[in-house]
């Protein structure tokens, strides 16, 4: 006499995995930059229009050939965040035998540098129109740049945004790498909250040693912008952080 056949017990079904929720956004990386819409003049259109094509680079996940992208063999100096160019036109004029290369996300700004290239004249001078955090990953090599600039980036003063602030240890430590030593790196605010941060993050780099005992005169070179006047006007102070690649 056979056995009687006991089947198997069922086994309990492994839930079906759920879909996210459809009003869960994805996860998106930390800007210390909101693009904002803002107006263009004419002159500043038709810049866009006409001299993109001459001095904006567009953005490529692989290294600038910056020999090739101005025409000649020279120096290489970053400016992150130029605003509307002032001080960058000043700087590039003055200083004819160096390479420029600066990085600007807002058009309006773009435009009004594409401006003043062309009524001076200012042939070693080159956008990207990018995150700037994209453009040191991907476009530029450790120890290319023979200086960098940041010049008055957003202070973001309320203290939840401060995780905005473009000067924190990794991006310095980015912008640090692709110095060359001897290289010197400028930075300028008129928020002393963020200046006290900016230095304290420099001086954590042990790469950078600064060039003073804490905050630096306003060298010559960098000219005071409309911004920095009204708010001398006001009572603000600027900084000048001045540090070089050891």
């Amino acid at each position: 006499m056979h056995d009687e056949y006991s089947p198997p017990a069922p086994q309990p079904l492994a839930p079906a995995p759920q879909p996210p929720a459809a009003d869960t956004p994805p996860r998106r990386p930390i800007r210390s930059f909101v693009l904002r819409p803002g107006r263009m003049g004419t002159g500043q259109q038709r810049a866009l229009r006409e001299l993109t094509p001459h001095y904006v680079l567009p953005f490529k996940q692989h290294p600038l050939d910056a020999a090739a992208a101005f025409g000649r063999q020279a120096p290489l100096v970053l400016e992150i965040g130029f605003g509307m160019g002032d001080a960058s036109a000043v700087i590039a004029a003055a200083s004819p035998e160096v390479n420029f290369l600066g990085v600007e996300v807002h058009p309006p700004g773009v435009g009004a540098l594409l401006q003043k290239i062309d009524t001076g004249g200012l042939r070693n001078l080159r956008i990207v129109q990018h995150d700037a955090v994209d453009v040191l990953t991907h476009m530029l090599v450790p120890h290319v740049l023979a200086g960098a600039m940041v010049f008055f980036p957003d202070p973001w003063p309320k203290k939840r945004h401060h995780k905005r602030r473009l000067i924190q240890p990794p991006f310095v430590a980015l912008l640090a790498s692709r110095l060359a030593p001897g290289a010197t790196l400028h930075l300028a605010t008129d928020w002393a909250p963020y200046a006290e941060q900016m230095l304290q993050v420099l001086s954590a780099e042990q790469s950078l040693a600064n060039l003073a005992d804490g905050y630096a005169p306003r060298p010559a070179y960098r000219p005071l912008t409309k911004f920095e006047q009204r708010g001398e006007r006001l009572g603000h102070t600027s900084f000048d952080l001045l540090f070089r690649k050891r």
